[in-house]
């Protein structure tokens, strides 16, 4: 069973979720939730790919490519790419890019989507090489990063990271709780908890944006930031 302080809850995909406190999990429940969340998007590979083929991320990726300083062609990596989508965008743009994601269905299908190397690999469970990327790019996936392994995660990402690099987040946001969606483990923080882990990690900020654009507030359930990696504090 897992070990939590208030039973979550999430009002469905794209709306808050409502307050309850973080989860303390142990290791064993880490595992749980990570292979409950790899099992649900496993089972629903066709049906995920067939649900977000169509999204448009271009303001995203633009905000991960403009604040890369070095000249292109880039070495990125898409941190959580699913089936793929995103790393045939960067291929076609002539980036070099490696995809990592848990569920091996998604791997299988990102790879013969866009033809790109990809990572098997779990987020509590990463193994990345030092100061290669000079860019990370995290679309709807770190939500899916437990809370009290975040900053470790974190530290990782920076790690990878070349010299003045950029890593690219977006994010459910929500009031600082955790819940299990159905299958699927979530953490939703608001732009001041997120800051607070990504500055702690040694990250300063570029710039954050709430998606779709152009609605009201109470209508973008998402927060995009994009970060520099600086010194460890």
């Amino acid at each position: 069973m897992l070990s939590r302080r208030n039973p979550p809850r999430r009002n469905g995909d794209g709306a808050s979720p409502g307050p309850n406190a973080f989860m303390k999990l142990d290791p064993e429940s880490l595992q749980q939730i990570v292979r409950r969340t790899l099992d649900h998007y496993q089972a629903r590979a066709e049906a995920f790919w067939e649900g977000t083929r169509y999204h448009d991320v271009e303001q995203n990726i633009e905000a991960l490519l403009r604040h890369i300083k070095t000249a292109p062609p880039f070495t990125l990596l898409d941190l959580g790419c699913g089936p793929g989508r995103d790393l045939l965008t960067f291929a076609q743009r002539g980036h070099r890019v490696i995809g990592l994601e848990g569920a091996p269905a998604l791997a299988d299908m990102a790879r013969a989507h866009s033809a790109c190397e990809v990572w098997e690999q779990d987020f509590l469970q990463l193994d990345l090489p030092e100061a290669c990327f000079d860019g990370i790019f995290a679309n709807a996936s770190l939500f899916h990063v437990p809370r009290q392994e975040l900053p470790r995660v974190l530290r990782q990402l920076h790690a990878t990271l070349k010299s003045q690099g950029v890593l690219f987040s977006s994010n459910p946001r929500g009031n600082n709780e955790e819940s299990i969606n159905g299958e699927r483990y979530g953490a939703y923080h608001d732009l001041v908890a997120w800051s607070a882990f990504l500055a702690a990690a040694g990250f300063v900020e570029l710039e954050h944006y709430y998606r779709p654009a152009g609605l009201p507030r109470e209508q973008q359930p998402w927060l995009a930031s994009v970060w520099r990696k600086g010194d460890l504090p």
